[in-house]
């Protein structure tokens, strides 16, 4: 369907301007200096400007759509499994080869988000 995208740098930044918005509730933010909202909505402040420059938003949405289905699955889906004891608790886990390959990073200090 989209053979003819070569590049998505638009929907690989929309994505990570949700997750981190999403991760960064309490941040305010303001937009050209015209009207201040909190980072959770800046993925679709970001999409209107876009619409109003004229660019097309197949792309940006698309980024949107998979930072929130990223976002659900590694910190929604997980607090959810864990209240109601489900057996699969992390569905984004990485294979176990790649792991011994590239190690792991376990910080004490990172944290699951938590609503």
């Amino acid at each position: 369907v989209y053979t003819h995208v070569h590049f998505l740098g638009s929907a690989l930044t929309f994505m990570m301007v949700y997750v981190w918005g999403r991760r960064n509730e309490d941040v305010r933010m303001s937009f050209l200096g015209f009207f201040t909202f909190s980072a959770p909505y800046l993925p679709w402040v970001m999409l209107g400007f876009s619409v109003l420059l004229g660019n097309g938003v197949t792309m940006d949405i698309i980024g949107i759509i998979v930072g929130h289905t990223y976002y659900f699955l590694e910190f929604v889906y997980p607090v959810i499994a864990e209240i109601r004891g489900w057996r699969l608790k992390r569905i984004l886990e990485p294979p176990t080869p790649l792991l011994w390959l590239c190690g792991t990073y376990d910080d004490p200090a990172v944290h699951l988000h938590q609503d």
